[in-house]
């Protein structure tokens, strides 16, 4: 089964349509986000054309790389992720010649962000000395209790109360989880359980993604509330922002996002909210690791497969538990183990051996974790594997248990027998290995197996031939 998809916000902006993008593009949080998020040749091109009022031949933009091969490829996908944004059009000129132009609305407004000027995005300036301010440790707190409330909700958990229909609703339309017959009660689904091993930051863009794609029948406008989560990845932890001036629309959606735990709101007539982590850089990959620092505690592996969890949080002894036998639990620890068995089950359930490795070394001691990242950066080693944060026995163990339920590989076919001569069986059975569709063959019983593929041609051939026989 495949990993579950979580578009970025490059791949997620190609499906919208050239209006909307065009509409996005009128904010400079959103051209700002877009710039921030193309490929490092895609912004040297958009910054050396900010300041072109014209077209520029295409082969001109292309002679600011090198010919060698090796960049090929990069100049190319560059160039892609600027025509599929519309960042840039392509036109040809009086000379016959295809020249490029950066799109004027995304040109202006990204000057806009990276030289200052405009309005502000809320009347912030204007509010008053907030009584109840939130610092940035309360709304640590705070985010993560909310969002945990969804991930209680879905291990089905003691701790589930509080959750809101909203998110219970996003829940089974991305199918996340699922209502089966006869029951009241959602389950979690193979998707679900893959989701859970994300990193947080990953599981809010995911969540957020599935909400965006019902703005529609919440009679919301997709361009205003993409804008608005923009505007929030732009600001600043701990500040407060003014209410004063949103639509109707974006005052139900920041309710959603208050649900969620992308924003702070003491009550719902209150005049201002704060923005939590879980809002800041939302779309951007360059910090998935920031949340994770602000949890309190950390799991220890050991090579005897031990897994030594110091947390209070039962959320994540549940989530040790989908991939590890919980052994003890005592006040701040519980320990583990992980056995072929448990492993298997979690494969069973679509779990992969490298979401297990992830969450283990994403989980691990913020000392390990920074001595593992410094060592990389020395050494140049690959990330993949994280061996120098779990020890390499358990990793490597890890991924042979995956890899036994490889050794088999599973077919639908078609079965022939009851051939009434060799000669029948023979005729048939070389048909379908010249169409290679022949899965497995018995001489002595005269039977054989077609893929589920092959069997409409098969069965006519044999037709034919039984007509030509008599």
């Amino acid at each position: 089964m495949s990993l579950l998809q979580c578009a970025n916000l490059t791949d997620y902006l190609k499906t919208l349509g050239p209006s909307q993008l065009e509409n996005l593009y009128v904010h400079p949080a959103t051209a700002l986000a877009v710039f921030r998020e193309l490929p490092l040749l895609g912004q040297h091109y958009v910054l050396r054309l900010l300041h072109v009022e014209q077209s520029v031949p295409k082969a001109v933009v292309s002679s600011w790389v090198s010919r060698v091969d090796q960049y090929r490829k990069i100049e190319v996908q560059a160039m892609e992720a600027l025509t599929n944004l519309r960042v840039w059009t392509s036109a040809t000129n009086q000379a016959g010649m295809e020249s490029l132009t950066l799109d004027d609305t995304f040109k202006q407004n990204l000057k806009t962000a990276l030289m200052g000027g405009g309005s502000p995005w809320t009347t912030s300036r204007y509010l008053d000395l907030d009584p109840n301010r939130r610092d940035a440790a309360y709304l640590d707190q705070y985010s993560q209790e909310r969002w945990d409330t969804v991930l209680h909700y879905m291990v089905g958990s003691s701790q589930q109360e509080g959750i809101s229909a909203d998110a219970v609703r996003i829940l089974l339309s991305s199918g996340l989880m699922v209502v089966t017959p006869g029951t009241t009660e959602p389950t979690i689904t193979r998707s679900g359980f893959q989701f859970l091993l994300m990193d947080t930051p990953s599981q809010v863009w995911f969540f957020i993604l599935q909400y965006l794609d019902s703005v529609k029948s919440r009679n919301l406008n997709l361009t205003e509330c993409l804008n608005f989560l923009f505007q929030l990845s732009f600001s600043e932890l701990g500040k407060d922002y003014s209410t004063s001036g949103l639509s109707h629309g974006l005052l139900v959606f920041l309710q959603h996002l208050r649900e969620f735990g992308l924003v702070y709101q003491r009550k719902r007539s209150a005049g201002r909210f704060y923005p939590t982590r879980l809002a800041l850089n939302i779309a951007s990959g360059e910090n998935k690791s920031l949340l994770e620092r602000h949890r309190e505690g950390y799991i220890v592996v050991e090579t005897n497969y031990r897994i030594y969890a110091y947390s209070n949080s039962n959320l994540q002894v549940a989530l040790i538990g989908l991939f590890a036998e919980v052994l003890y639990r005592f006040p701040n620890l519980a320990v583990a183990v992980v056995t072929r068995d448990s492993i298997r089950q979690a494969l069973r359930g679509g779990i992969k051996a490298s979401q297990i490795v992830r969450f283990l070394q994403m989980h691990a001691h913020p000392r390990q974790q920074e001595q593992s990242q410094k060592k990389k950066r020395d050494e140049k080693l690959s990330n993949e594997r994280a061996k120098d944060v779990i020890p390499g026995t358990v990793v490597d163990q890890i991924y042979l248990w995956e890899k036994e339920r490889d050794r088999f590989t599973f077919e639908e076919g078609v079965l022939y027998n009851q051939f009434l001569s060799q000669g029948d069986y023979e005729t048939v059975k070389n048909y379908a290995d010249s169409q290679g569709v022949l899965n497995w063959s018995n001489d002595q019983n005269r039977t054989i197996i077609v893929s589920r593929a092959g069997h409409d041609d098969v069965r006519k051939f044999w037709r034919r031939h039984s007509r030509g026989g008599n």
